[in-house]
């Protein structure tokens, strides 16, 4: 990536030692680019060059670690400490993430003492994840665009609320200071945070080092005067990767109506098994397929995992991620990757507990049995219930299921205003009759339209008369 001379490269490298051999050319061409081909960078130029490209509060966290807190500023940053911001903050250890955080808050990132203020902690966190929201949509790749094209966006309370969620438990205590180890044990446990974090510097770091307007270009030769020659600008684009899944399912619906934002999408994929993080299909919406419990069913088994996502008549916003195809049956199915979520009036997930395995149920037209669809708790005192007759819901007060919870609904019993669902990763391969025929009878080949038929309470009489297997 870039042509930078063999001399060069050595000089870069014995200057910025902790660069890997492969960072050289980007974190050269990134600071010749923001110092205008200097050898010291001001904060000007800096938050001219990257101002757009983040929060505002970002850009002034940012000149604090670079040129010093308020009061003691430097007018200048040289390439080592430029090349510094990058490493802690794309793939630094804990200290240095730590170091990253504490000088960006104007503290000493040395002291074992130092204490911050819960709220300023808090506007940090929410400026890193304000700047990566603002990264993608920038980016502009096949994920984000999957969404936006369908009415998906990007809404400032839902990234306040996202925030929020990430950094509600840094204080162990009852008091709203932090210290360095409540800050240090947070981000060891925080992998949705770290992503971001790296994401939005890479973001930065790749700004313009690919493709320049015409118009830059003239500028900068300008600039640089006729007697230097440049370093040429690197022509491979790095691909950077969001937490957010492709959506598949909504080409023909333009105007979806959507009653979620980008940023809630993004946090229930983050928590799902990154083996299936990559893909969400529309499978059901209340809105366009009707309020049926028996239409829901009908399109929803055999679809692999799945996302729920209820909002009830109050206009809270919850859910649950279900490990297993949805099916009819008296017992409960799943694993404990399967996990609820509340989206609004709070932002929070809830895993397994492990406390027992009621991870998922779904039965219908039982007497003895419940009759509609649940995750976690136990009978009638659900995690999250959905009953058969349509529009029917419960949230019990506690669940022993899944960890943390806590009432996700405005009332124990409410009632449904939207249900969505959707299939997370691809959607599963069912065995190819020529691999049943020697074990399945004929009349169990259209078992998936006997089953639908059960659904909507539609009975067959007969199954017909069924051979003996031979021996």
């Amino acid at each position: 990536m870039g042509n930078l001379s063999s001399s060069s490269s050595t000089k870069l490298a014995e200057k910025c030692p902790m660069l890997e051999k492969s960072e050289l050319p980007l974190i050269a061409n990134s600071f010749r680019l923001v110092s205008k081909n200097s050898d010291k960078c001001k904060e000007e130029d800096l938050m001219k060059f990257w101002g757009s490209q983040m929060d505002p509060r970002l850009a002034q966290y940012i000149t604090n670690f670079l040129f010093g807190p308020l009061g003691s500023r430097t007018g200048f940053v040289e390439l080592p400490r430029f090349a510094e911001l990058y490493v802690y903050t794309v793939r630094g250890t804990k200290d240095e993430r730590i170091s990253v955080l504490l000088s960006s808050l104007g503290q000493t990132p040395e002291s074992e003492l130092t204490e911050i203020a819960y709220p300023l902690i808090k506007e940090y966190v929410e400026a890193v994840v304000s700047s990566y929201m603002r990264a993608i949509r920038l980016e502009g790749g096949p994920e984000f665009k999957s969404w936006e094209s369908r009415g998906f966006r990007i809404v400032k309370e839902c990234i306040q609320k996202l925030a929020e969620s990430l950094v509600y438990d840094v204080v162990q205590q009852s008091t709203q200071k932090v210290t360095r180890a409540d800050a240090e044990r947070w981000l060891s446990k925080n992998p949705i945070f770290l992503k971001m974090l790296e994401h939005v510097f890479s973001h930065l770091y790749n700004y313009r080092n690919v493709k320049n307007s015409s118009e830059e270009k003239r500028k900068e030769d300008t600039d640089d005067s006729k007697s230097r020659k440049k370093e040429s600008v690197p022509q491979q684009e790095i691909v950077l990767h969001t937490m957010l899944p492709f959506c598949e399912g909504l080409q023909y619906m333009p105007d979806y109506p959507a009653f979620t934002d980008l940023s809630q999408m993004l946090f229930i994929n983050a928590n799902v098994p990154a083996a299936l993080q990559n893909k969400w299909r529309f499978l059901f919406s209340s809105q366009i397929h009707g309020e049926s419990f028996s239409t829901l069913l009908g399109r929803i088994v055999d679809q692999g995992p799945t996302v729920f996502i209820v909002e009830d008549s109050n206009g809270y916003i919850f859910g649950g991620f279900a490990t297993e195809s949805w099916a009819l049956s008296p017992n409960y199915v799943g694993n404990d990757t399967s996990f609820l979520f509340t989206l609004r009036p709070k932002m929070r997930s809830f895993p397994a507990s492990g406390y027992n395995d009621h991870y998922q149920y779904l039965n219908l037209h039982q007497q003895t049995m419940p009759n509609g669809m649940g995750m976690g708790g136990q009978h009638n005192y659900w995690g999250l219930w959905l009953d058969s007759e349509y529009g029917l819901g419960e949230c019990a007060e506690s669940c022993t299921t899944y960890k943390g919870y806590f009432q996700m609904s405005a009332t124990k019993k409410f009632n449904v205003r939207n249900v969505e669902v959707w299939g997370v990763g691809d959607k599963p391969i069912k065995e190819s009759e020529s691999d049943e025929t020697s074990t399945r009878s004929i009349l169990d080949s259209n078992s998936d339209s006997k089953a639908i038929l059960q659904m909507s309470g539609r009975e067959q009489y007969s199954d017909g008369y069924r051979e003996e297997p031979k021996d």
